[in-house]
This record gives structure tokens, C-alpha cells and sequence, in this order.
């Protein structure tokens, strides 16, 4: 039975996604970003494995909380690491009647197989897309997380293209990710972008 490698859940989530989130922290993240506030996520490996009837289980727990808008979020870490238990999660949750949000950076995100496959399974059943761009300039990027950006933008114009709900994250970094020139830059590649419900700019 497959099991995900948890780090931590929040019962009660408010800015996670639509309304009152139950939140799932996976574990697992290929970047390294220099402001990153919870470097324990990197690992992979997790003494907190649970199958996903189990989550949903203890997550239902919470439903009435939820109003019509809420629902589940699974963050990380990069839950795309965990594609394949993400997607059993979330297939269950819709069967369950449960509204879904991913919270990625889209790191592990290709359009070779079989990754693209799993992909395209997983968005059928996601909601919404809480989608972190970390830095708009590739070789800024490079320096800032250690990975390229290009595929990452590429997920998210994929996003918008499949009709996906997407949330834009950035975070303001002094120094780092807050240039006029970057913004700017930012904001025009957001533009392109016909789906985003939402652009939060969050502080260091």
C-alpha cells in the first residue's frame, strides 16, 4: 500500500488556498533556496508515513470547519517529489467530495515521460494551484535555489493552458528578489497567464 513521507499537518489553514485549509506538509525538495525557512523538508526520509485513506480519514475529522471553499492543501517540501502518493490522495479526496490544492514550486516538473503522464493525471483532480515563482531571471534563479527556472515557468504556462485555477506566490526577499527591473518582470510573465485567480507577494 503506498505511503507518503510526512513532515508535518496543520489542522487549520486559512491562507493555504480557498477558504479553510487541512494541510499536508510532505516531505522531499531538490532546491536550496538561500531564505528557505524549513531546510527539514529537504530529506526525503520521514518516521511519519501514512497511506492516504489515513490522511483523509483524520482530515474529515475537520470538515465542518471547512465552509464551502475548503478543502485540502498539500505542501512541502515539493509535493511533486511524491507525485505518484499525490495523486493517489487527491483522486481519493475527489471521490470523497473533498477540494484539492497543490502547493508547488514545480522544481521536479518535465514534459518527459513518465513524469508528464503522472502530471496530467494529477491536475485532473487538483482544484487549484498555489504556484511559488521564487525569481523571474534564469541565472538569478541559478544562484538563488541552485536549479534552473526555465522548466518551472514552462509548468506554469502549462497550467494556465489546461485550465488550471492557479494562485502566483513571490516572495519579496531585501536585496535578493525585490528589484524594480525584477518585479516588473514578474508581473509580465504573470500576464501571460490566463488562469491565475490570485497574486500574493509575501514577506521575508
Amino acid at each position: 500500500m503506498m505511503k507518503g513521507a510526512i513532515h508535518s499537518i496543520e489542522t487549520f489553514g486559512s491562507v493555504d488556498g480557498p477558504g479553510t485549509r487541512y494541510i499536508v506538509f510532505l516531505k522531499g525538495c531538490h532546491m536550496r533556496c538561500r531564505y528557505c525557512h524549513n531546510p527539514d523538508t529537504w530529506a526525503l526520509e520521514s518516521k511519519d508515513m501514512r497511506t492516504a485513506d489515513e490522511i483523509l480519514d483524520h482530515a474529515e475529522r475537520y470538515r465542518e470547519y471547512w465552509g464551502p471553499d475548503g478543502g485540502i492543501t498539500v505542501s512541502g517540501g515539493d509535493p511533486l517529489i511524491q507525485i505518484d502518493f499525490v495523486i493517489d490522495l487527491f483522486e481519493k479526496a475527489h471521490a470523497r467530495g473533498i477540494n484539492t490544492c497543490l502547493d508547488t514550486s514545480a522544481q521536479p516538473f518535465t514534459r518527459e515521460e513518465p513524469f508528464f503522464s503522472k502530471f496530467n493525471r494529477l491536475i485532473k483532480v487538483t482544484d487549484t494551484v498555489l504556484f511559488d515563482i521564487k525569481e523571474i531571471d534564469d541565472e538569478k534563479h541559478k544562484k538563488l535555489t541552485g536549479w534552473t527556472n526555465k522548466n518551472i515557468l514552462d509548468c506554469a504556462q502549462y497550467l494556465s493552458e489546461q485550465g488550471v485555477d492557479l494562485w502566483i506566490r513571490h516572495v519579496l526577499v531585501p536585496g535578493l528578489t525585490d528589484s524594480d527591473e525584477e518585479l516588473l518582470a514578474t508581473k509580465a510573465f504573470i500576464d501571460t497567464l490566463k488562469t491565475v485567480k490570485k497574486v500574493e507577494i509575501l514577506p521575508y
